[in-house]
């Protein structure tokens, strides 16, 4: 690259980072009025977030591994990470690969992370709210989750240096991947009027997790007419209403009836729908001993049976080992092969007639089966109304008091950026266009260009057949007098892979040169013979039969020469 193209490049680079630095700075003027809550992580989070000092890890670890004694828990603890609290994940504040912007980083594998910020004030969701927050996966994703915990106030009973996974939160969204699992949850706690039990509602048919290594910026939109969005990239993955029973696992409002807990099944309830006839008789000819086969007394033996020849026979060329001791290894017998006797014939040994299907046998009997006409159908308990159903217009979200972050997870290099709570999602799209975007764009196009790379390896196998069949086209008999011009193309190809392809080119086009000569050049127009006199014509002749000789010479010295292959003798 040129002195003048690497100028232009580094003032485009640098245009390109100052835009892309003022429509940020102008976001962080402008929307950050408008958002509720932005974090950035531009500073350090130290002094901002709480780090959980919850010791519940050796719980966590026994309930993985389904572990009931508390001791053998510590044990294992102690010889998996020599040191109890290590099972304890290191936040790190940190950038993402390849920008300078900061994020939070999940440090260390196979640990358990819980960090928490409390908002200046509670948080409303009840008008409409939009939850947006950015993750990258740099080291992708094969078990461990990506998710936000949009908390209740502390007053629900939680503090933030004891946060866990009982913390009690309102809403929970974000990527979970792990087996089976690979969806962006998202989760709403409702408390039911009636019986004050908070309850959890799963999105039903939530969107699966993109695995790549990019930047992604995930966002649900809360809306005033009970619609929930769920976008990936700002691109709609989900939509659901929050009242309807078919877009949440359990439904918000319940059902007006339920099973009566304490109805039971009477004792004359009777659920078969058939039963045997009980006025059937066995009829007096079934025969519940009959066999199921007999022999087949029709049966004869096939004509050629070699009644006297065994299947096996002693094998004649096998011999006894040389080694084998008698008294140790007991007396010696041949191994046994097929009679090759019986190949030909229909059989051999002792002929037996076959069995049948005894046509006479009826198995055990047993009575027919007729409608019971006690029959009163399947019994399920008697529905009654549902003393926990409630009507709902609206529903009654709980306000949001702080946002944590609290996952088990094996993968370490999941970075969170840019978690926002706006009223409006204008302000979130705009936030994705100035923070989430450009990072992407870059990202993508770093992909992009590597996977346009060719591997290494498979370029290298390409070279080598490559240079393999130049060699074949220099050993054909009618390009000997070229092999000389043809190595030295192929060596300089050796020596300089990049020129694999100009290579084969050149010694293709030779190779046709070669061919095309041979085909319609090899007409020569006649000498023109002129008369000389005997004395001469001799002369000439002699001189001739000469230098032909030495040219015959020439030639067979010259095959006889050894190719140069300098790297490739075959």
């Amino acid at each position: 690259m040129g002195e003048s193209k690497r100028i232009v490049l580094a003032l485009y680079l640098f245009f390109f980072v100052a835009y892309s630095s003022f429509q940020l700075l102008s976001a962080s003027s402008n929307d950050a009025q408008d958002a509720i809550f932005y974090e950035s992580f531009d500073e350090d989070y130290e002094g901002r977030w709480i780090v959980s000092d919850k010791d519940d890890y050796k719980v966590v670890l026994m309930g993985l591994l389904g572990i009931a004694n508390d001791n053998l828990a510590a044990c294992l603890l102690q010889k998996f990470n020599s040191v109890y609290n290590d099972t304890r994940g290191v936040w790190k504040h940190a950038k993402s690969e390849g920008h300078d912007d900061y994020g939070l980083l999940v440090s260390e594998q196979a640990r358990k992370y819980a960090i928490v910020k409390e908002l200046d004030k509670p948080v409303n969701l009840k008008d409409g709210t939009v939850l947006q927050f950015e993750t990258r996966l740099q080291n992708g994703l094969e078990c461990g989750g990506a998710y936000l915990k949009y908390l209740r106030p502390q007053e629900a009973g939680w503090k933030p240096k004891e946060f866990d996974n009982e913390a009690p939160y309102s809403i929970m969204f974000g990527p979970d991947k792990c087996g089976a699992t690979n969806k962006v949850h998202f989760i709403l706690k409702h408390k039911n009027p009636k019986s004050g039990e908070y309850v959890e509602h799963h999105l039903k048919s939530p969107p699966s997790v993109p695995l790549d290594k990019l930047s992604h910026v995930y966002t649900a939109i809360l809306k005033p007419d009970n619609e929930l969005q769920i976008l990936i990239d700002g691109e709609e993955k989900s939509k659901a209403n929050f009242l309807s029973s078919d877009d949440f696992e359990p439904p918000l409002i319940p059902s007006k009836t339920i099973l009566d807990p304490d109805d039971k099944k009477p004792e004359d309830w009777d659920e078969r729908a058939k039963i045997p006839d009980p006025d059937a008789v066995k009829p007096e000819d079934w025969d519940e001993d009959a066999p199921i086969e007999i022999v087949d007394e029709e049966a004869e033996k096939p004509v050629g049976w070699l009644d006297d020849e065994p299947e096996e026979i002693d094998d004649p060329d096998a011999t006894k080992p040389e080694d084998w001791d008698d008294e140790e290894d007991g007396e010696w017998e041949a191994p046994k092969i097929d009679n090759p006797k019986c190949e030909a014939a229909p059989g051999c040994g002792e002929w037996k007639r076959p069995t049948k299907r005894n046509p006479a046998y009826k198995g055990k009997w047993s009575a027919p089966l007729i409608d019971n006409p006690a029959y009163k159908g399947i019994w399920k308990p008697q529905e009654i109304p549902n003393p926990n159903y409630f009507e709902l217009q609206k529903p009654d979200f709980e306000p949001i008091a702080a946002i944590g972050i609290e996952i088990w997870t094996m993968q370490d290099g999941i970075l969170f950026d840019n978690v926002l709570i706006a009223s409006d999602d204008k302000v979130a799209a705009s936030y994705r266009e100035t923070t989430w975007k450009p990072k992407f764009t870059i990202e993508k196009e770093k992909q992009k260009a590597e996977e346009s790379v060719p591997d290494s390896d498979a370029t290298a196998g390409f070279q080598k057949k490559v240079f393999d069949l130049l060699y074949k086209i220099a050993d054909i008999p009618f390009l000997n007098d070229h092999k000389v011009k043809i190595y030295d193309i192929i060596e300089k190809g050796e020596k300089q892979p990049n020129l694999t392809i100009g290579a084969l080119v050149a010694v293709v086009v030779v190779f046709l040169t070669i061919f095309f000569r041979i085909i319609f050049g090899g007409k020569k127009k006649p000498a023109r013979v002129e008369k000389k006199n005997t004395a001469q014509a001799e002369t000439s002749s002699s001189q001739a039969g000469e230098e032909n000789e030495e040219n015959k010479e020439k030639e067979e010295t010259s095959a006889a020469a050894p190719r140069r292959r300098t790297r490739r003798e075959t």
